[in-house]
């Protein structure tokens, strides 16, 4: 370690030790089936969403917790997996897991390592930079975090706990916990998708943008990638810079999609408050962000269009697929693409049931569609199928009293976009919206325990100073006389 971090990693406790106020432990471990103290939280994913959470709750001295991740240490998230952009596509001055400690921030980080000046002279954040970070942050923060452990059923225990059955490498486990939060980021509570003329073509022809692509192997190969989103462009790009011999990417939007419409919603009174709004209002911006969908730096776009043998085409939705030997022929309304391999940049879509460790709840979790119905012209089926949250994360039910446990679990990944806003799985959100759920997790926690509390206040016999109290004989003796 560098005598640079070393002093960073001592300014980082020495901050974190001037504002520890009020450093009174408050929760009492509440006893599983086990016969052992139970989680109060259990955390499922270790990326940036799950250490900033983990770090929220320790600052709040919830600290009875723990953070899992079934990706080794180091590979969790996306930015040394199916992330494919050189850097980090938000504004190098964005913060986020530091939740505004100043000696946390990234910044503070890259000027240890590399310095000041190249700090000044960077444009944007090297992914591999963001995920050493990462690491970095979960260690000088101490968020106790296990990886290679996967959470495959989440059910209901008895005290009002939830069981979480764990696969590690050591075999199966079972975690206790009065609260679980989902920070499962992009996947959240959805599959990616293939759109469905291509749906039936093998592995070995079609993939979705978050698959383990061996892009090495298309090396002079004719590639088509589905979607103009951001990370559509980061594929072709990537196969472009593997030396395919023709990347074409179909869009089926008459134009692609130049504004960002995230960079609008950046703003404090936005990211804090939007989930106070209405259903109506809630529906009719998300709605409009997400539809507009999610656009794409010049830098990504230059990426691409440096290579002379890309091709961008509009108007372009692929109609049918079919397979001929070892390609692939798709129509689209503007003419016919036959490629070697197709990669499909084309999102992620809800399904509940999708998600294995919600599969004794998924058919009973509340959609936005069950709960409210705008109006004709604002309509849509897509949007309908997002998870309707309640004020602190938490799941809700659709038909009330069927799956109650489920308001124990809480959901902060990309599937809270509908009821939150972008918070889950964004950088700049973090700053208010992990405070949101670790204020809703502790008001729960609170209230569950407040006859616990009220009898500990009743008993509380403290005194705050001491008194010298004469003899009462010769309190007398100095008494005046008549």
């Amino acid at each position: 370690m560098s005598s640079a971090l070393a002093d960073l990693d001592e300014r980082v406790r020495a901050d974190l030790a001037s504002i520890a106020h009020p450093n009174a432990a408050w929760l009492e471990p509440k006893m599983g089936p086990d016969g052992q103290p139970a989680l109060d939280v259990l955390v499922v994913g270790a990326g940036q969403s799950g250490v900033a959470i983990g770090f929220g709750l320790l600052r709040s001295q919830v600290t009875n917790i723990l953070v899992l991740d079934k990706a080794e240490a180091g590979r969790e998230g996306p930015w040394l997996t199916y992330a494919r952009m050189p850097t980090l596509r938000s504004p190098k001055h964005f913060t986020g897991p530091d939740l505004d400690i100043p000696s946390l921030t990234y910044q503070s980080w890259h000027e240890a390592m590399f310095g000041k000046e190249h700090w000044q002279g960077l444009d944007r954040i090297p992914r591999q930079h963001w995920a050493d970070y990462l690491m970095w942050f979960r260690r000088v923060t101490g968020v106790p975090v296990r990886n290679g452990c996967e959470v495959v059923e989440i059910t209901p225990a008895a005290d009002g706990l939830l069981a979480a059955t764990v696969q590690g490498a050591g075999g199966v486990e079972i975690f206790y916990a009065r609260k679980i939060v989902l920070a499962t980021g992009q996947e959240g509570m959805g599959n990616w998708t293939i759109p469905a003329p291509l749906d039936r073509l093998p592995p070995s022809l079609c993939a979705n943008a978050a698959d383990a692509i061996d892009f090495e192997a298309l090396r002079g190969k004719q590639v088509v990638v589905i979607g103009a989103g951001a990370s559509a462009f980061d594929n072709a790009a990537t196969a472009l810079e593997a030396g395919a011999a023709e990347v074409h990417l179909l869009c089926r939007r008459a134009e692609v999609q130049l504004i960002q419409p995230y960079l609008w919603l950046n703003f404090r009174g936005f990211m804090r408050h939007f989930s106070d709004l209405d259903d109506s209002w809630r529906w009719r911006f998300m709605r409009m962000a997400l539809e507009m969908r999610e656009g794409f730096p010049q830098t990504t776009y230059d990426r691409c269009a440096s290579h002379g043998n890309f091709h961008l085409h509009e108007s372009a939705p692929v109609e049918a697929a079919q397979q001929l030997g070892n390609k692939v022929e798709l129509r689209t309304p503007r003419s016919n693409f036959a490629a070697d391999f197709v990669i499909c940049g084309t999102g992620i879509d809800m399904d509940f049931a999708g998600r294995g460790e919600l599969r004794n709840c998924a058919g009973n979790i509340a959609s936005w569609a069950d709960r409210y119905q705008p109006p004709e012209s604002e309509r849509s089926p897509r949007l309908g199928r997002f998870p309707y949250l309640a004020n602190d994360y938490a799941l809700t039910e659709r038909v009330p009293g069927e799956t109650s446990w489920i308001s124990n679990i809480h959901l902060f990944a990309i599937a809270s976009t509908m009821s939150f806003g972008p918070s889950g799985s964004s950088i700049n959100a973090m700053t208010t919206a992990v405070p949101k759920l670790v204020h809703g997790l502790t008001r729960v926690l609170f209230r569950a325990d407040i006859e616990r509390h009220w009898a500990s206040f009743r008993a509380y016999d403290v005194p705050q100073a001491i008194i010298a109290r004469q003899p009462e004989a010769a309190a007398k003796a100095d008494e005046p006389t008549a």
